[in-house]
């Protein structure tokens, strides 16, 4: 049996609060053996047999070394299976956070019979012993990384449930007609009907929609989760990886005269008033015959087809290279569903800085040039903003652009949003199952053909929240999260 899933006869141990000293550090251990292996690093100050104490008891006393020296005093948390987060007994060891106090009590824990928890083991367990699904499990690893409340809110209802549920209702249909359609083959012989064909297709075009709602969900659930993508591009030496640095406000982006210094995409994150911003860096566009150099152009173009927001950056000190710019990156912007913001750099060496105004510089005339070059391109910019990356003249105004073009950019009510990329990816093998299946009940394919492709989109839904999942599929998903979780 595999490691993942023989978990029956192990005990595992873990600091729960990260590896950094603290007034206090929480160890957690789970298994079987748990209260067994307690009891002997953990002596509790009145006498009290904590073998035979209930669940959801807090003793307080002392931990002492092999030596019968005083290592600590304590508190430790009794849970009683299945009335934990794992399933399992379980205890917490509440003790000074001292990162020596921390080393010695896991040691003493394994000297007694405890395994040391890699990342995610809790977690890996409380979904292996029935306590959360698949779905519900990988949430709590997207509330432990939420920076945002919009991020934290999408988490927490699928944490409680909430995705799970629509799934459930889903298969739960689908299931009610694969029955049907296989119940007809076991009396294929008689040519008997069971399920009316009207009906089934309704049900199957519900499921479609839902399906489909569900996975145009995951653009805005991306954005919340992992930041709204915004594509720093234009030409080379037009101050991108400057912008980038001041943006983020450390120099995360090398900065250089030398045309062509940025060859891959480089990106970070930001939070603005709460909304997190995914920046990515790209190589300049122009044309070349270096190979590394083409090969981040390209990349470039990807990005800008994947970002909800594209920063294209004009060099003010040569307006003549205007035209080829907008020209050029405009075949790659989706205007409709993109918001441009077209970024004048350098004014500071072409004009003279004003004292207000939603502009900073006097540039009105390269303003217009802007505009007009943008209209004729078929581009309908959100602004055109003159700026001085170098100066940081002009990007708190960006910034409040960014943030005002976000401004419902949040987890709407009760509504369940799809923020993650194996969960988009099995929606759509479900969905376009579902559609195969559709056409055919349509044409009068043979039923078996149907029953297979809707079997083929409960497999795909069944391994967003578990109920199909290999050892594989469960190492990728846990190895992500913080060990002690």
């Amino acid at each position: 049996m595999s490691e993942i899933t023989n978990i029956e006869d192990t005990t595992i141990c873990a600091c729960s609060t990260g590896n950094c000293s603290g007034a206090v550090a929480v160890i957690r251990i789970s298994g079987p053996r748990t209260v067994d292996i307690v009891s002997k690093v953990f002596k509790p100050k009145r006498d009290a047999d904590i073998t035979k104490v209930p669940g959801y008891t807090l003793l307080y006393g002392y931990v002492y070394r092999q030596d019968g020296t005083l290592l600590d005093d304590v508190l430790v948390s009794i849970f009683k299976a299945p009335h934990s987060y794992t399933g399992e007994d379980a205890a917490e060891i509440s003790c000074h956070g001292s990162n020596y106090i921390v080393r010695e009590l896991l040691t003493m824990l394994a000297d007694n019979g405890a395994k040391y928890a890699a990342g995610g083991d809790f977690t890996k367990r409380a979904f292996l012993n029935g306590k959360m699904d698949l779905a519900q499990a990988e949430a709590v690893c997207d509330l432990i990384s939420s920076e945002t409340k919009a991020a934290h809110d999408v988490a927490m209802q699928q944490m409680r449930g909430g995705f799970s549920k629509e799934l459930e209702a889903m298969r739960t249909n689908l299931l009610q007609i694969v029955s049907l359609l296989e119940l007809e083959l076991d009396f294929s012989d008689e040519d008997v009907q069971f399920a009316d064909r009207k009906e089934l297709q309704k049900l199957l075009d519900d499921s479609c929609t839902q399906i489909n709602s569900l996975i145009s969900s995951f653009k805005l659930g991306n954005a919340i989760k992992n930041g709204v993508p915004v594509a720093i591009v234009g030409a080379t030496n037009t101050g991108k990886s400057t912008l980038l640095n001041a943006l983020l406000k450390e120099d995360r982006a090398i900065v250089s005269s030398i045309a062509g210094t940025t060859r891959d995409t480089i990106e970070d994150v930001m939070n603005l008033d709460g909304v997190l911003f995914r920046f990515i860096d790209t190589a300049g566009i122009r044309s070349t015959l270096e190979q590394i150099e083409l090969m981040g152009i390209e990349r470039t173009f990807y990005k800008i087809r994947q970002a909800s927001i594209v920063l294209m950056m004009l060099d003010s000190t040569e307006p003549d290279k205007f035209q080829e710019s907008i020209s050029s990156l405009s075949k790659k912007i989706n205007n409709a569903e993109q918001t441009l913001f077209i970024l004048l750099n350098k004014c500071d060496k072409v004009s003279k800085p004003k004292e207000s105004g939603p502009s900073l510089f006097d540039a009105s005339e390269l303003v217009e040039q802007v505009r007009a070059l943008a209209t004729e391109a078929g581009l309908s910019p959100s602004a055109i903003l003159p700026i001085s990356a170098r100066q940081k003249v002009g990007l708190d105004v960006l910034e409040s652009m960014l943030v005002a073009s976000q401004k419902d950019i949040s987890a709407p009510g009760n509504m369940v949003l799809v923020s993650n990329m194996r969960h988009y990816t099995a929606l759509k093998d479900a969905y376009n199952a579902l559609l195969r299946a559709n056409v055919a009940l349509g044409e009068n394919v043979s039923t078996d053909l149907v029953a297979q492709d809707i079997r083929e989109s409960l497999y795909s839904i069944g391994t967003i929240v578990g109920a199909v999942s290999t050892d594989e599929i469960l190492g990728n998903i846990f190895k992500n999260f913080c060990i002690g979780k």
